[in-house]
């Protein structure tokens, strides 16, 4: 079912609302959809328009805060590989059919030195505003879309120039390194945004992270506190003054030693809180009430086993605690190779019935990605 803006903000702030949202947050793994069309699926169970999934219409703010890249370059090709420079200048492998994420082979840099030579990439430039997008993001918002603005992360940017162990060793070993790169990130994203947000009202800011593995976040909270919270609470003062209601972090991993820090840094929302390295949404929200909301949650993994563990899952999940807004229930990730459609509609068709959502409609069709 369709939400509009105001629905959706509503709900992700802990407002008014009919009912609990049921989503499907990132979509099917790379793989499944051969093992699902092997088993029967429609073309709509491909796409998952055809399961009634709540969803929220998103549009761009016009602005781009990221790295203006080079051009990606092919080095070598074969049936099961992809190896490229990418826009950051890294070599990557692909692996086709497996992988959607490449994997860096190298790292432009190691030191001061090295990010004076990429920092051109990341600094202001009115090429940054597309005043066509923004035009079209208020039109947008204008007919009920949700408006984003995304920033690069704190961690995400360094750990893709440095690699992690590198860029983890810098906060103790080259901290005017790091210093710099966060007050590059900050001052370019600050400047577009500033200008965009005086053309259209920015309803959410995001910013991808992923810096925490099953043992624990690869950052700790003095460093949050130190190095995040400049930057985060710069913007996220700036459109929350103009009208911003959610703040959302795309972070994996076991998040738990840094959710504290991250709530100072102005954070409003985290997903996707994963199962498998001990996130568990039931504890957070008795912990946490409306300081955090959050999406996803629902161990991707249990779609894989029987029946009676997709049940325990969701009456766990869906408990009347979580139904009190401020929560997207959906899986914490893409949907695994290896889960059976049968089980795949059954989750649905479950979930909706412990929500007291009325049946999935024929009718009703639509879908998009609501990780955003």
């Amino acid at each position: 079912m369709r939400f509009s803006r105001e629905q959706y903000l509503e709900y992700m702030t802990f407002g008014e609302f009919e009912r609990p949202l049921f989503v499907e947050l990132f979509g099917l793994l790379v793989g499944l959809e051969a093992e699902w069309r092997a088993q029967g699926a429609t073309q709509e169970e491909i796409d998952l328009v055809a399961f009634d999934w709540d969803w929220v219409p998103v549009v761009n703010c016009g602005g781009h805060t990221g790295p203006r890249g080079l051009p990606t370059v092919i080095l070598e090709e074969n049936e099961r590989e992809l190896i490229q420079r990418d826009a950051l200048g890294r070599t990557v492998k692909l692996v086709k059919g497996y992988a959607t994420i490449p994997l860096p082979l190298d790292y432009p840099v190691k030191t001061m030195d090295d990010w004076l030579k990429v920092k051109a990439m990341f600094t202001f430039h009115e090429a940054r505003i597309n005043p066509d997008a923004v035009a079209n993001a208020a039109k947008a918002r204008a007919e009920g879309a949700l408006v984003v603005a995304s920033i690069p992360g704190a961690f995400d940017i360094p750990r893709a120039l440095m690699g992690e162990e590198v860029a983890c060793l810098a906060y103790y070993e080259q901290p005017e390194l790091m210093e710099d790169i966060l007050a590059t990130l900050s001052d370019t994203a600050f400047r577009v945004l500033e200008r965009v947000s005086q053309e259209v009202t920015i309803d959410q800011l995001s910013v991808h992270e992923d810096f925490a593995g099953k043992s624990g976040p690869l950052v700790g909270p003095a460093q949050i506190r130190q190095y995040f919270r400049p930057y985060y609470q710069r913007i996220w003062d700036l459109l929350s003054a103009r009208g911003a209601r959610i703040f959302q972090q795309d972070t994996d991993g076991n998040i738990n030693p840094v959710i504290d820090a991250l709530l100072e840094c102005g954070l409003t929302s985290i997903l996707p809180m994963e199962p498998a390295a001990g996130m568990d949404v039931v504890e957070l929200r008795r912990k946490y009430g409306r300081r955090l909301a959050m999406a996803g949650g629902i161990d991707k993994h249990v779609l894989r086993q029987s029946k009676e563990a997709i049940r325990a899952e969701l009456e766990y999940k869906m408990q009347p605690l979580m139904r009190q807004g401020g929560y997207l229930f959906g899986l914490d990730h893409r949907i695994p190779n290896g889960t059976p459609l049968e089980n795949y509609r059954y989750y649905v068709d479950l979930g909706r019935e412990i929500l007291g959502l009325p049946p999935r409609s024929p009718e009703s069709k639509g879908w998009r990605r609501m990780a955003f």
